[in-house]
């Protein structure tokens, strides 16, 4: 179950990428919601994700708290 939701939330950026605010609001949500260990792992997909898209690097902030 937890390893879907980590899915679940890797679809959800994937889909609201064109918008920079909705963007940061889903990675808010989703390391409030996710296990430590998934919010590794979603931190790694994340810099792999953002390398062509320096609209969205604003967002690895979050991770860093």
């Amino acid at each position: 179950m937890a390893r879907a939701m980590l899915e679940y939330t890797k679809t959800v950026l994937k889909k609201v990428s064109f918008d920079t605010k909705l963007f940061y609001k889903e990675v808010k949500k989703a390391i409030t919601r996710l296990l430590p260990d998934e919010v590794e792992e979603l931190k790694d997909w994340l810099r792999h994700f953002l390398t062509d898209k320096p609209e969205l690097q604003e967002s690895l902030i979050l991770l860093k708290a």
